[in-house]
């Protein structure tokens, strides 16, 4: 069954989503490498995915979980992400956030901590 939110997203926001899967940070790579083909716990996840108004890192149906990687950051930076966080949340998806220090330090903790958000449904 197809995503319903994919569907829904503006095709200017699909077609950047398509971009940015095809441009993947190291990180995003990294975890991705992981993530894919059900690799997780049987957990399905799609990358770069649409989601209303935003294109999320990682996004487990599943779970209702977003996964997101953040790069190097500053305070508005700060602002932007907690503002997405909230907007995303109050939409009742659940929100992880990691940093590419994380992913590219410590892969196997960050999986960890995804597949126990994953398993608090």
């Amino acid at each position: 069954m197809p995503d319903r939110h994919f569907w829904r997203a503006d095709p200017c926001i699909r077609e950047r989503a398509k971009e940015l899967r095809r441009m993947p940070t190291p990180a995003e790579a990294l975890l991705w490498q992981r993530l894919r083909g059900r690799m997780t716990g049987g957990l399905k996840f799609r990358r770069q995915h649409p989601l209303g108004d935003f294109i999320v890192d990682f996004y487990c149906a599943h779970a209702n979980l977003v996964v997101e990687i953040d790069g190097s950051v500053h305070d508005l930076q700060l602002e932007r992400d907690a503002e997405r966080t909230s907007k995303l949340e109050q939409q009742g998806y659940r929100v992880i956030r990691f940093t590419n220090a994380e992913v590219e330090r410590d892969i196997e903790n960050v999986l960890q901590r995804i597949i126990e958000a994953c398993n608090q449904l």
